[in-house]
């Protein structure tokens, strides 16, 4: 399966926002955006020409790395939802929003959509009760997602769940935390998700191919 074996720090540099790619660590002062506010790298002597090819680049990439995607996944789904009726923009965010290592990171069954992935991957996750361990998968309207009573006393699950007190679950989404169980009340809305990210950038991207 491939991966970003990238520094996770350097890309929420890059991206002049914290994409959260290492859960509560991004929270505390040892977050390295908090402690250096600029790109990485050697810093040129004079400022970067802004285009708009170079803005829209860059949100590209911010929301690629943000879900932890690689190039031909991300530009997948994008075909897909530009083959749907409606803003391509928003059904693009839905989609992304709707993939099961999202949905699990969302229920606060992991801490960030990296270890989300990880216990899909590892068979950690049931989908209606049946185990699904692929990342990608879609959920739908009225799927109840939970963990594997085997693995209910994983200590990194145990820890997340710990923090659902100080962390709202989508409105789109329902949580059962004393049966580590969430079912999806309705497909996600632009709405919903608050990422800092144009979406119409990409969507202006991906016309000019």
């Amino acid at each position: 399966m491939a991966r970003l074996t990238s520094a996770k720090c350097r890309l929420c540099r890059r991206a002049g926002t914290k994409l959260m790619l290492k859960g509560d660590r991004c929270l505390t002062p040892k977050c390295a955006f908090e402690r250096r506010k600029y790109p990485p790298g050697q810093r040129p002597k004079r400022g970067v020409r802004i285009t708009n090819y170079l803005l829209q680049i860059r949100e590209k990439q911010k929301l690629k790395r943000i879900y932890g995607m690689m190039e031909r996944q991300f530009k997948n789904l994008f075909n897909l939802a530009s083959r749907k009726k409606g803003s391509t923009g928003e059904i693009l965010i839905s989609l992304l929003e709707r993939r099961l290592d999202n949905v699990v990171y969302r229920l606060c069954f992991a801490s960030s959509r990296q270890q989300a992935r990880q216990l899909v991957r590892h068979g950690h996750i049931l989908v209606n009760n049946r185990k699904v361990n692929i990342p990608s998968y879609l959920v739908k309207e009225g799927d109840v997602i939970s963990v594997k009573e085997k693995s209910r006393k994983l200590y990194p699950i145990l820890k997340s769940m710990g923090k659902l007190e100080s962390i709202s679950v989508p409105a789109w989404l329902s949580i059962e935390p004393d049966n580590f169980t969430g079912k999806v009340l309705r497909l996600p809305e632009r709405s919903d998700v608050d990422i800092p990210v144009q979406e119409q950038l990409i969507i202006e991207l991906y016309s000019k191919v």
